[in-house]
């Protein structure tokens, strides 16, 4: 289980709760930034925020690294050799486009993580590579298909054999499609938890490794803030 945080801050908070793991979600990141999600906040800017919450917790922490920060594999394995340094021991890549829409095919994005997994390799770091698609994501779910769930199981495969821990399936919350991925995928399967998805107990019923909150728990901060602040300045 995983609430999602944004900085040394929200994860000493998350930590004093009870988290065995702490981990970012990038959107929330990028918001506490003040810009928005897709890269558009610096690679140093993101090291510089994950090393700072590696020193505030005694947690192990992954880092949302949205699609690797490379145009090339090659670019990819360098980033993720600077995150290495930070002590973070967990990264997320996704297989969509940044700039633009699509998803890498899927012998490109093997090719990323394989870069990933040898960067890790040579820091001598057992990281856990979650391998996120964003095939659910991009559609609505009531467009969610068998045909998608094969694609992503396709995906899954290679994204193992390139050295993936794990397969992030965020937007699934059919629970049948969802049940089939985790039966058929050779990789403990992750889900973001919002309003349409299945609780948690289901989640795990259904072969469910892994939960994360992605931007939710920023949003709820920021919504309470903001309310908060409206009660001062309208006394």
């Amino acid at each position: 289980m995983l609430f999602n945080v944004w900085d040394a801050g929200s994860a000493i908070a998350i930590a004093k709760a009870g988290a065995a793991a702490i981990a970012t979600g990038s959107w929330s990141v990028a918001a506490a930034h003040g810009v928005d999600d897709g890269e558009a906040l610096t690679l140093s800017d993101v090291i510089a925020n994950a090393a700072r919450i590696v020193r505030a917790v005694d947690l192990p922490v992954t880092i949302d690294f949205e699609a690797g920060y490379g145009a090339t594999p090659a670019e990819v394995g360098s980033s993720v050799t600077a995150l290495l340094a930070t002590g973070a021991i967990g990264v997320n890549i996704e297989d969509r486009f940044i700039g633009r829409a699509g998803l890498q095919s899927i012998p490109d994005q093997a090719l990323r993580l394989s870069a990933a997994r040898r960067a890790a390799e040579t820091a001598g770091v057992p990281l856990f590579i979650n391998a996120r698609t964003d095939i659910f994501l991009n559609a609505l779910a009531t467009t969610h298909s068998p045909a998608m769930v094969d694609e992503a199981i396709a995906r899954s495969k290679a994204y193992a054999e390139a050295g993936a821990s794990g397969f992030f399936v965020p937007g699934l919350v059919n629970e049948g499609l969802l049940e089939r991925v985790c039966r058929e995928c050779p990789l403990p399967v992750n889900v973001m938890m919002f309003a349409a998805a299945p609780n948690a107990a289901r989640c795990a019923e259904l072969g469910v490794a892994r939960i994360s909150h992605g931007p939710g728990p920023y949003r709820e901060m920021a919504k309470w803030l903001e309310a908060a602040a409206r009660v001062v300045y309208n006394a």
